[in-house]
């Protein structure tokens, strides 16, 4: 099978994000919404487990798959599937690694912009790009460092 055939397969169902990532030095103003995420990457593959739990206490459980479009980490085919909390229980005893962290979504200047809050205290902004080609960040991010292609900065490496 050609590797042009194998890619259209793994784009079938997926959504491609293509993310610059950047450590930040502060939470921006402008935040709407903040989240309490959870983590699980599922050991020797490219599955995660994810949990995620509003402000009023309700949550959602997705598994998710990400496959890479490239040689690093700026643009990935993302598959997720909602989970019931029997599946989440079921999957949650394979064996995986943990992130937790706090998101503020920011809708600033037309721009979303997520920020996670980890929790060691570093600030990570990921802004995705969609179709279009990266540009600058925005200036109202405090950005001490650009770690879209850090594979120390990836989710899984960071829940090592």
């Amino acid at each position: 099978m050609s590797e042009h055939v194998l890619m259209m397969d793994v784009l079938k169902y997926a959504v491609v994000e293509r993310e610059r990532r950047f450590v930040v030095a502060s939470i921006p103003e402008g935040v709407t919404r903040t989240l309490r995420i959870e983590d699980h990457y599922i050991e020797n593959s490219r599955l995660r487990l994810r949990r995620v739990t509003a402000a009023d206490g309700s949550h959602v459980y997705k598994l998710g798959h990400k496959v890479r479009l490239g040689q690093d980490a700026s643009a990935i085919a993302c598959t997720s599937m909602y989970l019931d909390d029997q599946e989440w229980d079921l999957l949650l005893t394979l064996p995986h690694r943990t992130l937790r962290k706090t998101r503020h979504i920011i809708d600033r200047d037309g721009l979303v912009v997520a920020v996670d809050a980890l929790d060691d205290g570093t600030l990570v902004a990921e802004v995705d790009d969609a179709d279009s080609a990266p540009g600058p960040g925005p200036t109202w991010l405090d950005v001490l460092q650009d770690v879209t292609r850090d594979e120390a900065w990836t989710g899984a490496n960071r829940a090592r």
